[in-house]
């Protein structure tokens, strides 16, 4: 059962409360769909973010499902967040006023989604599926087996992101746009996840590595409301960026 404060916002009951907790995935019942805080909507835990409290009593995103405590769960986008901290939702959810929600918790989240996108390139990398700089990048778009996605230092030249969009038109024409650019991360980020200095432009090629660093960073892109292929991008992933970092 449900009722509301005097001002409008929701609250449960004790059986709602704990309804909406668990124990994480792989612990308690096996494929049960749980339920966002917010918006009520049941689904599968890959598509929620868990948050479970931490030893200072602070709300903490668990990314993996896999941190101990009860757990919460939200629908994975800033404006949802957002709510639950306006609403004070995770105080109710956890029974306990000490829950204490930091006011950019969204922002949180979303460092540690470009955190888990980072690492997640960096497997990626020493499993052999990304290639890095302009030539090797470009002459991967244009041999048999191509790419699965291009990645751009989100602080590099307009120019050079024009030239590697030119390259995956003449491969691709109007298939473009089922080739992702990944342009969320900057050249010191880049740098960070590979290993080396002054990436600009790398690429996903052929590997299971691959896939696991595409879904984080649909992840990310969807947690911000932010389109996931150039051709919802527009523009913006036809270089039309300011910046002094040139090709590598």
């Amino acid at each position: 059962m449900m009722g509301q404060h005097a001002d409008g916002d929701d609250i449960e009951t004790e059986a709602d409360s704990s309804a909406l907790l668990d124990a994480g995935v792989g612990r308690g019942r096996a494929n049960a769909l749980r339920t966002c805080l917010v918006t009520r909507v049941a689904q599968a835990p890959s598509s929620l973010i868990r948050f479970v409290l931490g030893p200072d009593g602070s709300v903490v995103p668990d990314l993996r499902a896999r941190l101990p405590g009860r757990g919460a769960w939200l629908t994975p986008t800033r404006s949802v967040v957002n709510e639950a901290v306006k609403r004070r939702a995770f105080q109710r959810a956890f029974k306990t006023k000490d829950a204490a929600a930091a006011p950019d918790l969204a922002d949180r989240v979303a460092e540690a989604l470009r955190a888990d996108l980072r690492q997640s390139l960096s497997l990626a990398n020493k499993a052999g599926c990304v290639v890095a700089g302009f030539a090797k990048v470009e002459s991967a778009i244009g041999d048999k087996a191509g790419v699965s996605a291009v990645i751009q230092a989100s602080d590099g030249s307009a120019d050079g992101r024009r030239k590697i969009v030119a390259a995956l038109h003449r491969r691709h024409g109007s298939a473009i746009s089922g080739i992702p650019v990944i342009d969320d991360l900057s050249n010191e980020e880049l740098d960070m996840a590979l290993g080396r200095d002054h990436v600009i432009h790398a690429a996903l090629v052929a590997g299971v590595g691959g896939s696991g660093c595409l879904a984080r960073w649909r992840r990310l892109r969807s947690f911000e409301g932010l389109a996931t292929t150039a051709e919802e991008a527009g523009p913006a992933r036809d270089g039309q960026t300011v910046s002094d970092l040139h090709d590598d």
